[in-house]
């Protein structure tokens, strides 16, 4: 039996320091699915921690089919779409690249000292990018960040959304389609409007 199982079993018997533990072990890649779900670090915040009480109130139910992880990232996918759904967010969030959510530096790793313009540009690239992720439905966004900025597997996917892999495909491929149509004007900024 794993260590991760031992502290799951102990969770599910009531004591509080092995679910705190679990909590401390998962938290971070929650947040960055939820922050990756919803695109402003306030919500991420909101949505991890609904995530915790949720997994907390339905930890009598893991059986242990799936991986812990698996499990919350389900819950995670779950509780994103949900409050998409009762929010019906009909406004774009602006992305303020001074914000620190991402490190810009990332998106230009040799240039060790980026201008304000190319941090002006990273910051409008990922706006816009965001934007596009916000008109995709909450399935094919799922979809999408769990397959692209989290690189589960299409089977790992299905799993976690609980749909099969043949859906996931459908979904990745419309939401592909969809951002491709709605960041095509950068095709003409960087000269590949024949590609």
């Amino acid at each position: 039996m794993t260590d991760e199982r031992l502290l799951i079993d102990r969770a599910q018997q009531g004591e509080m320091e092995a679910f705190r533990e679990l909590v401390e072990r998962s938290k971070i890649n929650v947040y960055r699915l939820a922050y990756d779900l919803t695109g402003n670090r306030h919500d991420a915040e909101d949505l991890s921690q609904d995530v915790f009480v949720k997994a907390y109130r339905s930890l009598r139910l893991f059986r242990g089919d799936a991986k812990w992880s698996t499990w919350l990232y389900r819950i995670t996918v779950n509780a994103a779409m949900d409050r998409k759904k009762t929010k019906a967010q009909k406004y774009l969030t602006y992305h303020d690249p001074s914000a620190g959510e991402k490190d810009d530096q990332e998106l230009m790793p040799h240039d060790p000292e980026p201008s304000p313009d190319r941090l002006t540009d990273a910051g409008l690239i990922r706006g816009n990018i965001e934007r596009a992720l916000e008109a995709l439905s909450a399935k094919e966004r799922s979809v999408f960040v769990l397959r692209h900025y989290h690189d589960l597997s299409l089977r790992q996917i299905a799993e976690t959304m609980g749909i099969s892999e043949g859906t996931v495909k459908s979904f990745l491929f419309r939401a592909i389609r969809r951002l491709r149509k709605s960041l095509d004007f950068y095709k003409q900024d960087f000269g590949l409007e024949n590609e």
